[in-house]
This record gives C-alpha cells, sequence and structure tokens, in this order.
C-alpha cells in the first residue's frame, strides 16, 4: 500500500458501526498481509508487543477485532515464535483478545529474495513504469513464488478456504490466489493492489507477466485505487490472455469464472486526524518542534515522504531552489520541512535517493542560507503522531510531488490536519490521490521544474478566500471517503457478489 511516513492512526472505538457487521453469510474472513498486524520484540530479557507504523494495519485491526476471524501475515519480529502457539497463532488484540494472528515463518533467504528482490526490486518499479529500476532475477521469482505457496499452505492449514472470504492485501500475493484455488475451487477470493497497475507496455517488460495476471485471476474481487488502474488492469488481461473482457461493465471471464475489477480509493481516519491537529498534545508537540528546529520563518511548507524514488523529492527540491532563485523576497521568510523515512536501505536504489537527497539539502542551505534562517529543515528523527499533526497543521503548504504514486496518503492527512487557518495543497497530477482531489488542490507536474516552482509561489501568496474554499472542498472529499468508507465498500461489495454466486447456486440445484 502508500505508507504514511511516520506515525500511525489512532484505532477507531470498538465496535465501530461501519466495522461491527460484514455481509459475508457464514464465511470466515481470512486477513492476508506482508505486515502483521502485532509483532513481539525482544527488550532485553522481556518480550514486549508492538504495533508496526502504517494506516492499514492500525485501520484494519479494530474490523477483524468486532467480526473474528484469522490475520496471516509473516511473523518478522524476533519474539513471535516463542509467543506463539504449535501453529504460529497468537490471539490479538493483546489486551482483548479476538482474533487468530497466524504468522508465517520466512527464512533470511526468502525476505531477501521475495520482499527485498521481487516485491521491490521487480514489482515496485514496474508498477511505478520505471522499468529502468527492474532487476528480474531467476532466485528473486523463485522464491516469490515459493513464499506465495508458502502463505497459500498457511492459510489452508488455518481455515477451511471453502468456507471462508480470503481477503489478499497489494502486491506481494499476486501468485496466492490461483494456490488457493486450485485446491479449493469454491473459495472466495478478493485482493486490494495498493500501489499503481502499469499500462501494457510498461507490463510487458516483466517477463513473469502472463503468470502474475493468471495469479490475479484467481480472485473474485480485484480492487485498485482508481479507475484508470482498472482500466490499466483490463486492457493489460485483453492483450495478455485468452479471456473475454467488458471494459464497460469491468468484468472478465477467465476460465469459466467472472472477476470483479473495481475501483475503492482508500482513504485515513479524517475525523481522529482532525481531533488530533485540534488537541492540546499537538500545541505540546508543536511547541517542542520549535524548540528542536528552526522553524520560526514566517511561512512554512511541509513533506512528509519515504525516502523512496518514486517521490518525487529531488524535483521538488529543484523547485524549490529555482524558487529562492528566481524570487529573492522569500529568503529569510520561507522555510521548507522535509520529513523523511529511511525505507527499503538493504536496496542499492534506495540507498542512492537517501544520499542524493541529503547532498542536495545540504548544498541548497550552503547556497542560500544565513545565520538566522535556514531554507530548508531535513528530518530523519521519528516523530511522534502528534508532531507529526503539528507540522501539517502550522504549514501554509503542504508538497506531495510523487512521479507515481498509488494513492498517497499524506495529502489526505494535511487536509485533514488544517483546522486553523487553510493552508494550501500542492499535488502532483501523477498521483492517485489527484482523481478525487485534484480539482481542489494547486495541481503541478514534478518534471516541471519552473511551473512547480511557479506553483509553490502561488501557493504561499494565495488569499485566504481561495484557500478556505479549496479546503473547504478538500476536506469534505476526505471526510467522505474515509478509512471506514473504504472498508464498508469493499466488504459490501464482496457481500454482493457472494449473494449473486450463492443464489446462482441455489437455482441451479433447483433446476437439477
Amino acid at each position: 500500500m502508500d505508507e504514511t511516513a511516520d506515525g500511525t492512526l489512532s484505532e477507531p472505538e470498538e465496535g465501530d458501526a461501519a466495522s461491527a457487521t460484514l455481509p459475508l453469510g457464514n464465511r470466515e474472513l481470512v486477513l492476508v498481509s506482508n505486515r502483521e498486524p502485532y509483532v513481539h520484540e525482544r527488550d532485553g530479557d522481556e518480550i514486549r508487543v508492538v504495533r508496526p507504523a502504517g494506516g492499514l494495519t492500525s485501520a484494519l485491526d479494530p474490523m477483524m477485532a468486532s467480526t473474528g476471524g484469522t490475520w496471516v501475515a509473516w511473523g518478522s519480529g524476533d519474539g513471535d515464535e516463542e509467543m506463539s502457539d504449535e501453529n504460529g497463532c497468537v490471539r490479538v488484540p493483546p489486551d482483548s483478545p479476538a482474533y487468530d494472528l497466524k504468522r508465517v515463518s520466512l527464512t533470511d533467504e526468502q525476505v531477501t529474495n521475495y520482499y527485498y528482490g521481487y516485491s521491490n526490486q521487480v514489482l515496485w518499479p514496474l508498477c511505478h513504469s520505471d522499468t529502468a529500476k527492474m532487476t528480474p532475477k531467476q532466485e528473486f521469482w523463485r522464491h516469490y513464488r515459493e513464499t506465495n505457496e508458502h502463505f497459500a499452505d498457511a492459510i489452508r492449514e488455518q481455515v477451511d478456504p471453502s468456507e471462508a472470504v480470503v481477503w489478499f492485501q497489494d502486491y506481494h500475493f499476486a501468485l496466492a490466489p490461483r494456490r488457493i484455488r486450485e485446491d479449493e475451487p469454491d473459495a472466495f477470493c478478493m485482493q486490494f493492489w495498493h500501489i499503481p497497475w502499469p499500462s501494457w507496455d510498461v507490463l510487458r517488460s516483466c517477463p513473469e507477466y502472463d503468470e502474475l495476471l493468471d495469479g490475479l485471476l484467481a480472485n473474485d474481487l480485484l480492487g485498485f485505487h482508481t479507475d484508470r488502474y482498472c482500466e490499466n488492469f483490463l486492457e493489460c488481461v485483453s492483450a495478455a490472455l485468452d479471456a473475454e473482457v467488458n471494459h464497460e461493465e469491468k468484468t472478465i471471464r477467465y476460465e469459466g469464472r467472472t472477476i470483479r475489477v473495481e475501483s475503492f480509493p482508500l482513504g485515513i481516519d479524517a475525523a481522529e486526524r482532525r481531533r488530533l491537529a485540534g488537541s492540546a498534545e499537538t500545541d505540546e508537540a508543536w511547541e517542542s518542534l520549535r524548540e528542536a528546529y528552526p522553524l520560526g520563518a514566517e511561512r512554512l511548507a511541509v513533506g512528509v515522504d519515504r525516502l523512496d524514488y518514486t517521490k518525487g523529492i529531488e524535483q521538488r527540491l529543484a523547485a524549490l531552489e529555482l524558487l529562492w532563485e528566481r524570487h529573492s523576497e522569500w529568503r529569510g521568510r520561507f522555510t521548507y520541512v522535509q520529513k523523511a523515512s529511511v525505507s527499503r536501505s538493504r536496496i542499492d536504489d534506495y540507498q542512492r535517493v537517501r544520499e542524493t537527497v541529503t547532498d542536495e539539502v545540504e548544498r541548497i542551505n550552503e547556497r542560500f542560507g544565513t545565520e538566522t534562517w535556514q531554507p530548508i529543515v531535513y528530518i530523519e528523527d521519528r516523530l511522534s503522531v502528534a508532531k507529526l499533526a503539528a507540522l501539517y497543521r502550522e504549514s501554509d503548504v503542504a508538497l506531495v510531488s510523487s512521479i507515481r504514486d498509488g494513492m498517497n496518503l499524506v495529502a489526505k492527512e494535511y487536509v485533514a490536519s488544517q483546522v486553523d487557518e487553510p493552508g494550501v495543497l500542492v499535488l502532483s497530477e501523477l498521483v492517485g490521490a489527484h482523481e478525487n482531489l485534484g480539482d481542489a488542490a494547486l495541481t503541478v507536474h514534478p518534471n516541471d521544474t519552473e511551473s512547480f516552482a511557479d506553483g509553490i509561489e502561488e501557493a504561499l501568496t494565495m488569499d485566504l478566500s481561495d484557500r478556505e474554499s479549496r479546503m473547504d472542498r478538500l476536506w469534505s472529499e476526505v471526510e467522505e471517503n474515509d478509512i471506514e468508507a473504504w472498508k464498508h465498500d469493499v466488504v459490501q461489495r464482496a457481500g454482493e457478489l457472494l449473494a449473486e454466486r450463492d443464489g446462482e447456486g441455489v437455482k441451479r440445484g433447483e433446476r437439477a
């Protein structure tokens, strides 16, 4: 999925109405993800429970806690094995156990090749249309295939897939649905692909494209963030496989089955973000940030990103440099804050991004900085969710300049945090969020440095009435399409498809 650079979404209240009842009949919900919602880590002689940073696991955990079921994930903690039973399971949440967490053990070799290899050096650049960064090694593919089989085995060990709804999350499991369906033809599988889906011309550069498509078509329901990604997927299937594709209805007939391909734009816990932004905790966090970093300029802009080549951080820095070069009046008056999180540092391309960004920040600060003003404040330190909310709230501008992004939740978090005088969202037209937020955001193309710099200057000088009008529309969109709406829409659609299939089964039995 799209990853928030820091912090986690606060957990909704237990028994949330949108999560309390799932329309899945008598089937058990089985959630499958690479990341687990609870990790047991050793801390000296003790083992403590950690909730990993990331909006998705935090958002789905309350749903699982209210309905029960099974969550299957990679057991990444060094204390996981000791705290799990002989089947690799532990009941969670720890304070009020309600569902089973089935942990899948992976060797270091599997993690290197399945996760850092095929998932993040083949599928990630492929889906972000950067084929030059693809590294299609045979050992990557072999371990990706074997690990998907390993996860499918773990699912079957824990539940009967013919009596469950198996919901796969993201690009780590393109093959696992086929492994499930081969053994259990009556299983109901669905998958949400949290990153972009590329065009056919891009996908065909991957040597395993046909097997990836075949694996995904073992799902009954396949979800993407935007209509554009759905259309890309349909075009790929039409070009690559012997399948009947209906673009208007977004259905695929393949091997005697009908697969639905639909868009479900991922949201955030907007109400919680808004509450946090207006809290006393965030007031204190802002004072702490001001003490720790030089944030005293008249105007602030913020960017919050993982150090990933898809995020367009280098392009953003180039536009900022041009702004300060052409508009000397902003020197000393405007500071940009880059909150960056180190990501996938074992991969060379990610190491180079970090080196490039830190070098550029240092160079720009040396070029324009004075004894009393620092143009760019670069932060790699982990920030609490309250401090992140404070940065969002106090920044006059947010810069989201990804050159390719499945959704980008940072844009939505910034909008939800504008509880005082509203700021301006400067948004790349190349991110998934632009499909819903583009009309009210200030749109830029990250690779057009001159117009990007002009866009930042326009944001800094925009009058209050325009900012208020834009932010009101942005907030309405973020509030309406929040994380609860996403969960409801996906699961509700699955329930409808199950009801259709069960109804067809009854009719066939009556005719017989």
